[in-house]
């Protein structure tokens, strides 16, 4: 199998750290490539037509997106212990928490794209408020929730992990750790596992 990501990409991370954690890793040709809102990257839009990435291209040909879609197939090739939780009440309290961490992402993307790729004279402020407006709001969210983010590995921990490694790479001076004592505990631990070693953005 084939995973089209960019490093710098919180989504292609997550995949990635799931990757490693059960043991798939060595199963996937890392397809190293970029994307950007307004350059065309055709080989990515011939598998996506959203032209997003990441992107798993099976043995068979078909595509696989987005991220959680990804992660999700990888979690059923092995026999481990499930990173997608089965049992509910803990499948959707942990799906809920995973799909605020892709919140969280999305939100620190588009705000990355807007001062990193529109001329200054043409960057609008109060979107890109309401984007960090978004990223505060679900910081808060899970610092109120941090509580599941200290059991059993999950899908879960490693958005969240994988949302804030991004805000630590592109978002520095929002000094997130000044205001959510749990998610910064969290983080410190979770960082440390060699999953989020090897995956680090450069």
């Amino acid at each position: 199998m084939q995973l089209i990501y960019a490093p710098a990409s919180p989504f292609a991370r997550k995949v990635r750290v799931l990757a490693i954690e059960n043991g798939l890793m060595d199963r996937l040709e890392p397809v190293e490539t970029s994307v950007m809102p307004v350059a065309l990257n055709e080989r990515v839009n011939a598998a996506n037509p959203l032209g997003k990435i990441p992107v798993l291209m099976l043995d068979d040909g078909q595509a696989l997106y987005d991220s959680r879609v990804i992660c999700e197939y990888l979690d059923s090739l092995h026999d481990g212990v499930r990173l997608f939780p089965t049992d509910a009440p803990r499948r959707w309290s942990t799906l809920r928490l995973a799909a605020l961490a892709d919140g969280l992402m999305d939100a620190a993307v588009l705000a990355r794209y807007e001062k990193a790729m529109r001329p200054a004279e043409r960057q609008w402020d109060e979107w890109l408020d309401g984007q960090l407006g978004k990223v505060r709001r679900a910081l808060r969210a899970l610092e109120d929730s941090a509580a599941p983010l200290q059991g059993p590995l999950d899908i879960a921990q490693i958005g969240v992990a994988c949302a804030l490694g991004y805000l630590d790479f592109r978002f520095a001076e929002l000094y997130w750790r000044n205001e959510f004592p749990a998610l910064t505990a969290f983080q410190e631990r979770f960082s440390a596992r060699d999953s989020m070693r090897q995956t680090e953005p450069a």
